[in-house]
C-alpha cells in the first residue's frame, strides 16, 4: 500500500535528529496507527532499530546486544549485568551520532522497572552521543513517561509526538478509491493504516469484512482485546463498556443500569476510555460540556464502533460460519452505518473550515424540543455551527441516500428556524450533505462528498 501522510511528523522528526547535540524523542499512540512504520522510514542504515518483546530482562538485553553487533561488531560478545552497562558501552562504541530506537518500550520497563532511570542518567550526562527514541503503544505509559512528575523523564524530551489515525482524504489516496467508496470504506476502517492494508488485499469492502472482522479465523476478529491489553487492567468491564455503548446505550444511567453497577463506579473507565480517543461525548450545540444530563456517549473510532455494532451481537453466527446470514444483515445494516458516520464527517468537515464565504466554530448536533404552530415537537439537527464572527449560524442535513429534494430539505429547516434557542439576531445559513449526485430541484447549497473530502485535509 502506498504510504500517505505523516509528513509533517517525518520532517519534524528528522529534522530533530540531524541536530548538533542527541536527542530524546516519545512517540506514542494506539496500536496499529503506523508509529513503528514512521521511525524506519527516518532511520538511516547506521541507526539501530529494536523492537522489545515480553520476556525477561535478560533476554531483552541479549536480543538488543545482537541486533548492536550488526552496527558495531563484537558488542555481543560480552556479558552486561544491566542496562545501565549496556546502554554506557553503547556510548563508548559511537563514533559518529546515531539514533537508537527503543520499540515496544513498555515492554522493557516491564521486565526492569529501573531503565527509565538509566535513561534519564544518560539524558542528564554530558557525554551521550546517540540520539534516543522511546516508542510504545501503551498510551498511558508513554504518555505518564515524560508527563508524570514522578517519573523519571518528566520533562526530558525534547519532542512528543502523539501519532493519531489517518484523516479521510489519505484512505481514497492509499486504496484509489471514488468520493463515495472512500466514505463507505471509512465508516469500516477508519484511520488505521493497518486496516487498510487488510482491505486493500480483497476485492471488494463485502469481502475484506467477512474475512478480516466477521470470521474466527479473521485478524480483526479479537482486535478490541489486542487494543486494550496495552492500557487497561480489567479489560472485562472495558470490553463491557463498549459492548453496551455499541449496542446503543448511549446515557450513562442506561450505561450503569446495564453494567449493574453506580453510575459514580463508571466515572473513571469512561474518562480513561475518552482519554485514549475509543468513546467520545456527543454534546449538543451550546450546552457546556459539563452539562453531563445531555451527554450521549458514542464511540469514537469508526473500526470499534462497527466492530461492537456488528460482532458481539452476532458471534454465535460467526462461530458457526454462517456466512449468508451475516451478509444479510450487514448489507442491511450499512447504508445506515455509513449514514452515520457521514454525518460525523460532514460535521468535522465544516469545523474551523470556510463554507462559502464563511468561517465557522466547532460544529455539533443539536437535539430538544421547539413550540411550533402552538405545539412542541422533538426536533434533531445533524450540523449546527456559529461562524467566527457571531453573526451567522450554518444549519446543516446529511442524506447517505439518493433522489433527495433540496429545496423540500431547505423548507423544512426554515420552518423551525424562529422556534430554535440560538438563531436570535443571527443569519442562517441551510446546507445540504447529500451523496452521489446534487438534490432534485437543487438551489444550490449542496455539498457531496468530493468536497467534504477536501474539506478534511
Amino acid at each position: 500500500m502506498k504510504f500517505v501522510d505523516r509528513k509533517h511528523e517525518q520532517e519534524r522528526l528528522t529534522r530533530l535528529l540531524s541536530g548538533d547535540v542527541p536527542a530524546f524523542a516519545i512517540i506514542r499512540g494506539r496500536r496499529r496507527v503506523g508509529k513503528s512504520t514512521l521511525i524506519k522510514r527516518i532511520l538511516k542504515e547506521a541507526d539501530v532499530y529494536f523492537e522489545a518483546d515480553r520476556t525477561d530482562k535478560e533476554t531483552q538485553m541479549s536480543n538488543l546486544s545482537y541486533v548492536l553487533s550488526h552496527t558495531f561488531p563484537g558488542f555481543n560478545d560480552a556479558q552486561y549485568k544491566d542496562w545501565r552497562a549496556l546502554l554506557t558501552a553503547l556510548n563508548h562504541r559511537v563514533t559518529a551520532k546515531i539514533t537508537l530506537c527503543l520499540d515496544e518500550f513498555p515492554y522493557l520497563v516491564e521486565s526492569d522497572s529501573s531503565l527509565p532511570s538509566v535513561i534519564q542518567n544518560l539524558l542528564d550526562s554530558e557525554e551521550l552521543k546517540y540520539n534516543i527514541i522511546l516508542c510504545g503503544s501503551s498510551q498511558t505509559m508513554m504518555y505518564n513517561l515524560t508527563h508524570e512528575q514522578s517519573s523519571p523523564l518528566y520533562g526530558r524530551k525534547e519532542a512528543d509526538f502523539n501519532i493519531r489515525p489517518i484523516k479521510l482524504p489519505f484512505l481514497q489516496e492509499a486504496l484509489g478509491l471514488t468520493a463515495e467508496e472512500t466514505i463507505e470504506n471509512y465508516a469500516v476502517w477508519g484511520g488505521i493504516p493497518r486496516y487498510w492494508r487488510l482491505r486493500e488485499s480483497s476485492a471488494s469492502l463485502m469481502d475484506s469484512v467477512n474475512e478480516h472482522i466477521m470470521s474466527t479465523m479473521g485478524a480483526l476478529y479479537e482486535e478490541p482485546q489486542s487494543l486494550f491489553q496495552d492500557d487497561f487492567k480489567d479489560i472485562v468491564k472495558t470490553s463491557t463498556i463498549m459492548t453496551i455503548v455499541g449496542g446503543g446505550a448511549n446515557r450513562l444511567k442506561e450505561i450503569a443500569g446495564r453494567c449493574n453497577e453506580p453510575a459514580t463506579n463508571l466515572s473513571r473507565p469512561l474518562a480513561k476510555l475518552i482519554d485514549l480517543g475509543y468513546l467520545e461525548k456527543d454534546i449538543p450545540f451550546g450546552v457546556s460540556a459539563k452539562d453531563t444530563k445531555k451527554s450521549l456517549y458514542r464511540i469514537a473510532d469508526p473500526f470499534l464502533f462497527f466492530h461492537y455494532k456488528f460482532v458481539p451481537a452476532n458471534r454465535s453466527f460467526i462461530e458457526l460460519g454462517r456466512t449468508a446470514l451475516i451478509n444479510g444483515i450487514l448489507e442491511s445494516r450499512l447504508p445506515e452505518l455509513t449514514g452515520y458516520w457521514w454525518e460525523r464527517l460532514c460535521r468535522d468537515a465544516v469545523t474551523g473550515n470556510t463554507i462559502k464565504g464563511i468561517t465557522y466554530s466547532e460544529a455539533r448536533r443539536w437535539w430538544g424540543q421547539v413550540k411550533i404552530d402552538g405545539a412542541f415537537k422533538d426536533v434533531e439537527l445533524d450540523i449546527v455551527a456559529e461562524s467566527l464572527d457571531g453573526k451567522h449560524i450554518l444549519i446543516g442535513e446529511c442524506k447517505w441516500t439518493s433522489s433527495e429534494n433540496g429545496r423540500l430539505l431547505t423548507n423544512n429547516i426554515l420552518k423551525i428556524v424562529d422556534a430554535l434557542p440560538f438563531t436570535k439576531g443571527k443569519s442562517v445559513v441551510v446546507v445540504l450533505f447529500t451523496t452521489k449526485v446534487k438534490p432534485i430541484d437543487d438551489i444550490g447549497n449542496a455539498i457531496l462528498p468530493e468536497e467534504v473530502i477536501k474539506l478534511s485535509y
